[in-house]
């Protein structure tokens, strides 16, 4: 039975299972398009990820080189506010490999402890975009100072919501904006008999290899 205005069903106690089966089918579906959008992304600017780096055909590259623009006209299109504050964005980089190193090792310890399936650190952490030859060596420096920053957000991220799983898998009460992949698998605030019935099963979750993890 549907509900009146929606293609989704109504969930009842007895069919929560299931339900949440059917939600990470959809998942899984729309992980699939995204891949598939990349690849049309790839064929359409015409470059191809290979052993060591992202390769452009030559035409292509050729192109970019002619769109870089270069220094003394990007420092000139930059006003004095982006050139004073940049030693403060790039000062960051010290705690985010203290946070990188220090996380890594967290998880090389207590995850070997407990069980859990290790989070594969390149998976989140991509630097790839110094590659792009329209881009002069202050943009390329840019690029990777985000990339690794993002990356290593992402990657401390996901090894909190593993530890998060491990401990205490249950939903706040309260609303929580942009939660990690993995909250959605946790037992309702409140729900005292599905929280006994539910950890061993989730802390076993974490032992599988791997854990939904895309390169």
């Amino acid at each position: 039975m549907d509900r009146p205005g929606s293609d989704e069903p109504i969930r009842t106690p007895g069919d929560k299972r299931s339900y949440l089966d059917g939600l990470l089918d959809r998942i899984a579906y729309l992980e699939h398009e995204v891949e598939a959008e990349l690849n049309r992304a790839r064929a359409q600017w015409r470059y191809h990820i290979g052993a060591d780096r992202v390769r452009f055909e030559h035409d292509v590259r050729l192109a970019h080189q002619r769109l870089k623009q270069g220094l003394v006209r990007f420092f000139r299109g930059s006003n004095v506010a982006t050139i004073a504050t940049a030693p403060v964005i790039y000062s960051l980089v010290v705690p985010m490999v203290l946070l990188d190193g220090w996380v890594t090792l967290y998880q090389a310890i207590c995850f070997r402890a407990y069980g859990i399936a290790p989070v594969r650190r390149s998976a989140y952490i991509v630097i790839d975009r110094q590659h792009l030859s329209y881009l002069n060596g202050v943009e390329k420096l840019n690029c990777m100072f985000c990339g690794y920053g993002t990356g290593v957000f992402a990657y401390v991220r996901e090894v909190a919501g593993r530890t998060e799983q491990y401990w205490c898998p249950i939903r706040h009460a309260h609303r929580v904006r942009a939660t990690h992949r993995l909250y959605r698998h946790f037992v309702d605030y409140g729900d005292a008999e599905g929280y006994r019935q539910r950890l061993i099963p989730l802390r076993n979750e974490l032992r599988k290899k791997p854990i939904v993890e895309k390169p």
